[in-house]
């Protein structure tokens, strides 16, 4: 290389470093950032290391992602404020607000979560895939079929009752197989340990299993079919019909006439400085082009797909950030405190409970009791 090609290049790489350090100060956020994730092999995770892998180039910023076998296990460090932020789903974001299910034991209650945005990729479905080597076509078919429950995971187990009520069964009708976790449940149908589990259609576990000797396959949620689909939203409001068109078995073919909800969701504390959430937010929606496309499914984080009036509320910081770009809207802002709202009456009614003197032993059925009382009482819509 002559002297001038050496300084061209040499230039280059400075200017190229000059522009992520700018992009790294524009931003202000440290060194390193830590969250939360679904197991390793999850479209979550495999989401979160490409959205890392963006910081890391643009930025200089280490993003630290740690794998959580479930919900408590991803909402724990983010309590206890061992890393700032969660890419969960609506385990660690509507039920852990709801203190709903394992959120509801007397060591957790209702959590003042906040979104800053999430994936909203319609490509996805969030499913029950089911053996291919048992017959099954349609979920009805999985009355006395192996059907998997994750321990300490009420999104997935919550999600599965959704489509189990859907086909008109409850877990009365199927054969419950326990798990330890969601990358454990997968490995659980490739080893003929059971034969349904729940997971977005772009999982990495869904690959391995579609390429397994048993094969994989999702039955459709009929959207002509409104009775299933009442059945299945009063389970779980957060589902939407939805035809997927990314997925194990569904790359490359026909849509998936299924259902599908926000996931990953990107949630903080309340308490979460606001100047960094609103610095994370900022680096999400400005670094989108540079992850897109980096894992399956990780369109869905795209600005113009945004909810803003989802089930959780958004943090001050994320507000801001919308606000300064012109995508909060009056309407959004007062969707937000009505969520505001119904957090501050959940958490009341958990205070005043604990205060209140219930023994350890009749805690679940006070809480569930107190928790639909305040809910009623507020004007808020009763779910769980």
């Amino acid at each position: 290389m002559n002297r001038t090609m050496k300084t061209l290049a040499v230039a280059g790489i400075a200017a190229v470093a000059m522009a992520g350090q700018t992009f790294a100060a524009d931003l202000n956020l440290p060194g390193q950032i830590a969250w939360t994730a679904y197991g390793t092999g999850s479209a979550g995770y495999n989401q979160s290391v490409a959205v890392g892998s963006a910081l890391k180039n643009a930025a200089g910023v280490d993003l630290r992602v740690l794998p959580g076998k479930n919900d408590i296990a991803r909402t724990e460090p983010l309590r206890q404020g061992k890393v700032q932020f969660s890419a969960t789903g609506v385990g660690g974001s509507f039920m852990a607000q709801e203190g709903a299910f394992a959120f509801g034991k007397k060591n957790w209650g209702p959590q003042p979560v906040r979104v800053l945005l999430a994936n909203n990729g319609g490509a996805i479905n969030l499913a029950v895939g089911v053996a291919g080597d048992i017959g099954v076509k349609e979920y009805k078919d999985l009355k006395g079929k192996r059907v998997a429950w994750v321990k300490g995971a009420p999104a997935l187990n919550v999600n599965v009752t959704a489509y189990l009520a859907y086909a008109g069964l409850t877990w009365d009708d199927v054969e419950k197989v326990e798990f330890g976790g969601f990358g454990d449940s997968w490995k659980g149908l490739i080893n003929n340990q059971v034969d349904a589990v729940f997971a977005s259609t772009n999982s990495g576990k869904a690959y391995e299993a579609a390429a397994s000797p048993r094969g994989l396959i999702w039955p459709p949620i009929h959207h002509d079919d409104k009775k299933g689909i009442a059945r299945m939203q009063a389970i779980a409001p957060f589902f939407q019909p939805n035809m997927a068109k990314v997925g194990a078995n569904i790359d490359g073919g026909p849509p998936y006439e299924g259902a599908g909800y926000s996931y990953p969701v990107l949630v903080a504390m309340a308490d979460q400085d606001a100047d960094l959430v609103y610095n994370m937010t900022k680096a999400m929606v400005e670094l989108f082009p540079e992850y897109d496309g980096k894992a399956p499914g990780i369109g869905g984080w795209a600005l113009d797909k945004q909810n803003f009036q989802w089930v959780a509320p958004y943090h001050d910081g994320a507000i801001r950030y919308y606000k300064e770009i012109g995508k909060w809207s009056d309407a959004d802002q007062a969707h937000n405190d009505k969520l505001l709202a119904r957090q501050a009456a959940l958490q009341a009614a958990w205070a005043k409970l604990e205060a209140s003197g219930v023994a350890d032993d009749a805690w679940d059925d006070a809480w569930a009791e107190a928790r639909r009382k305040a809910l009623a009482d507020g004007g808020f819509s009763v779910v769980f």
